[in-house]
């Protein structure tokens, strides 16, 4: 038997040579995308007076931080797991780096820093990186803050022309001789950096727009340095030494515990502080997929390797520890980089600019230095995790870690952290209020309030034996666990107070009940009352009969839905719909959107009977009127609406993945006039909206539609609001100010909803603007580090 051997056939005249047998495989070229060469510039534009600030506040040689910055972009670039974040010298590990330097000097810190690369190494191999995201956000953000606030008051001295100290209380203490002995060439330089930082993102219009292509720290440092050159102020500038005398690392010196202790010290911040900066970084590319096709998710252990690696030649190098750093990720991301090589070329640049640049990086005034450095150390201290960490009542934990980096150090106040934020979490586990009252009408109800645990039995059980015997009991439970011993005191009780004649409840927080039995005509996997009724959850729609698959028919969907509206949802909304009955109809809105199955209105907008006035047709089309060729349904819901209901607004809302929008983009020009076309030639003015050459393209919460689709979908929601305004009775009613129209789209693979918006509070937007309605965006804890 032969084998048969796949064959591709070529012109042998023009075969290259690289296809034959022997010869080697075609090299790949190596490319590197404008995105990322854009969006590297950007970066070593933020880097290079970062890493420069942040070696002066440590009181490491200023090459020092030159040196991390170009180790961080190169290796970790290269070697690491997240490839968008940005390592370097962060303000996280100023204390910690300052601290070394003044106990054990600078090579010995340089030895530190490889050690510390060591252990990461270690525990990259260990695969234990995820590990690290088990410590409270309330620890980490109280343990920036408490960093920051070090960096400010340090830095604040050399804003006013002095020198800092290298203990915080001792830095407090010199203040007030500190403001009496104002240097008045330095404060000028720090005045003006930070009044360039802070006005630099506010400049407003489009000269704003364009001044933000410059990050404000380069402006601030460029502009503190010509003013200082220009005006000849006596301050004091950065002095780089020559590359020959550069100090590398040396052996270490010191006491053995405190040197373990200096290790540990900079392999937990340098770890926590990059896999934290890492996870925030996917989730950024996450929202802005279309912008970073292809990133991956990092992967968290490989980063760690990659940090160790990095650790381990900067401290060889001598230069500072390195981390993943948050505003140089955010700028990369933001940049539109999309991969690995935007980090790796800032690095590069970073190297240009040390050994090229030395006489221009020298007219830098130290003192504008300091204030970008105090700028960033204020930032650390975020109102935002304080608000969101006082919501999740974790406050105590961020302020005492953050007083224990400040007055103890930062291993010590992490560690304080970390124990408070276990007494909090045991405090809330052992916590249990339970109460018992009986009502009007003399059912009793027995509350617990919070986790119910072992702790808690003895107490239960004391309360559930008040209850008198073949009473009626509610019992309420508003926690989210539940041991055994408290489960089965509970049903021991449960199952003797209903044997003596009495019922039990158990319900949730909201009145829910808990463990109700299913039946097979039930919603069992859904609330009573749903907000959509196409549940596929517990009623397949096929079934088999004689041995074959057969689908139910339709009928059957409809009475079952109907049977469990009259058992389930009926009960809730009878008292209702009765005063609406009584009332009549007075709906605030008319909600004009699609006949797709899809778009549910009383689910996408929470609303319920009485609320909108829904007209559904094919495409969410309003024919403009003496349009409609004997077709006024759309027209007649709008007068009787506005002239009649006297609604206070009108929604058009249109939708992804619109089938009516689909046809008027592929069905080919005459053929028969059926209906479907007939209807849809209301369409077509949004066709030529989309297609004029004067008219920007509508945009999604900023990114560009996906295809053509999306684009007339859009497209057709701006132009339907024009056409309602074509009506006499909607024209009448806006002119008086009583009316209001509004734009929306839903996405339906999102689940997201998006509302148009036709400007600013500055000034008109070039093009329609659909802004995304998410209200809990804002409200998760972002883990990110600041630096």
């Amino acid at each position: 038997m032969s084998a048969c051997v796949p064959t591709r056939t070529t012109d042998s005249a023009h075969t290259p040579r690289d296809h034959e047998p022997h010869a080697p495989p075609p090299h790949k070229r190596f490319r590197i995308a404008g995105a990322d060469l854009s969006a590297s510039i950007a970066v070593f534009l933020i880097a290079l007076p970062l890493s420069l600030g942040i070696a002066l506040a440590t009181g490491a040689p200023l090459q020092a931080g030159l040196v991390a910055a170009a180790v961080g972009g190169i290796f970790v670039g290269a070697l690491g797991g997240s490839p968008l974040q940005v390592s370097g010298p962060a303000a996280g590990l100023t204390v910690v780096t300052a601290d070394l330097i003044h106990q054990y000097g600078w090579r010995t810190t340089c030895a530190i820093t490889v050690l510390a690369g060591l252990c990461q190494l270690g525990l990259g191999c260990l695969r234990v990186a995820r590990t690290a995201l088990a410590v409270s956000p309330a620890v980490v953000h109280g343990m920036l803050a408490g960093i920051g606030v070090t960096i400010a008051v340090a830095q604040l001295h050399i804003v006013l022309g002095g020198t800092p100290q290298s203990v915080v209380l001792d830095n407090l203490r010199a203040l007030p001789a500190q403001l009496a002995d104002l240097h008045p060439a330095a404060l000028t330089i720090s005045v003006l950096t930070l009044a360039i930082l802070l006005l630099w993102p506010r400049i407003p219009g489009r000269a704003g727009r364009i001044a933000r292509v410059l990050p404000a720290a380069l402006v601030a440092v460029a502009a503190a340095t010509a003013v200082s050159s220009l005006a000849g102020l006596r301050v004091d500038k950065v002095e780089l030494p020559s590359w020959r005398s550069h100090a590398l690392v040396g052996l270490p010196e010191g006491p053995a515990l405190g040197l373990v202790a200096a290790v540990l010290t900079i392999t937990l911040v340098c770890s926590v502080q990059s896999l934290l900066g890492a996870v925030a970084v996917d989730k950024v590319v996450a929202s802005q997929s279309e912008l970073h096709p292809g990133v991956r998710r990092s992967d968290l252990d490989r980063e760690l390797l990659g940090q160790g690696s990095a650790n381990i030649v900067s401290g060889a190098l001598g230069g500072l520890p390195v981390a993943g750093v948050a505003v140089r990720s955010m700028a990369n991301v933001r940049a539109g980089a999309v991969s690995r090589n935007s980090t790796m070329l800032h690095g590069i640049w970073v190297v240009v600019a040390s050994l090229l640049l030395v006489p221009v990086l020298e007219l830098i005034p130290l003192a504008a230095l300091a204030a970008l450095v105090m700028a960033v150390g204020i930032q650390m201290v975020s109102l935002n995790h304080i608000r969101t960490i006082t919501r999740h009542r974790e406050i105590v934990v961020y302020a005492v870690t953050t007083l224990g980096v400040v007055f103890l150090g930062v291993l010590e106040g992490v560690a304080l952290g970390v124990a408070v934020a276990v007494a909090v979490s045991l405090h809330r586990l052992a916590r249990t209020r339970i109460t018992h009252c009986e009502d009007e009408t003399g059912v009793h109800r027995l509350r617990v309030r919070g986790q119910l645990t072992f702790l808690a039995v003895p107490r239960l059980s004391k309360a559930l034996h008040l209850v008198p015997q073949g009473s009626d009991v509610i019992v309420e439970l508003d926690g989210s666990f539940m041991d055994h011993a408290a489960y089965e005191s509970l049903q021991c009780w449960q199952d003797s107070h209903t044997a003596h004649g009495g019922s039990v409840e158990i319900t949730g927080r909201s009145g829910a009940r808990i463990a109700e039995p299913a039946s097979s005509s039930s919603h069992s996997c859904c609330r009573p009352w749903a907000p959509w009724r196409n549940h596929h959850c517990d009623r397949p729609q096929e079934e088999r009969k004689d041995g074959r698959t057969v689908r139910r028919p339709s009928g059957h969907q409809l009475a079952s839905g109907i049977s469990a509206f009259q058992r389930n949802t009926a009960p809730h909304v009878r008292g209702e719909l009765a005063r609406l009955a009584r009332e009549g109809q007075q709906p605030a809105q008319l909600f004009l959107t699609c006949a797709d199955s899809r778009v549910v209105t009383s689910m996408i907008t929470s609303s319920g009977p009485g609320d909108l006035f829904v007209v559904r047709n094919v495409g969410n089309l309003v024919p403009l009127p003496g349009a409609e060729s004997g077709d006024d349904s759309v027209g007649a819901a709008i007068e009787y609406a506005v002239d009649v209901l006297q609604v206070r607004s009108i929604t058009v809302c249109g939708h992804s993945g619109c089938g009516a929008m689909q046809a008027l983009l592929s069905a080919p020009p005459g053929g028969a006039q059926t209906p479907l076309k007939r209807w849809l030639r209301h369409g077509l003015p949004s066709v030529e909206r989309m297609g004029a050459q004067d008219r920007a393209w509508a945009r999604l919460a900023g990114r560009a539609p996906a295809d053509a689709v999306e684009q007339l979908c859009l497209t057709n929601v701006v132009q339907q609001l024009e056409h309602l305004k074509a009506h006499e009775s909607v024209a009448r009613r806006l002119a008086e100010g009583d009316l209001e129209l509004h734009g929306m789209y839903f996405h339906v693979g999102e689940a997201q909803a998006y509302l148009l918006t036709e400007g600013t509070g500055l000034e008109p937007l070039p093009d329609e603007v659909f802004d995304q309605v998410s209200p809990t965006a804002q409200d998760e804890a972002e883990r990110t580090p600041s630096g």
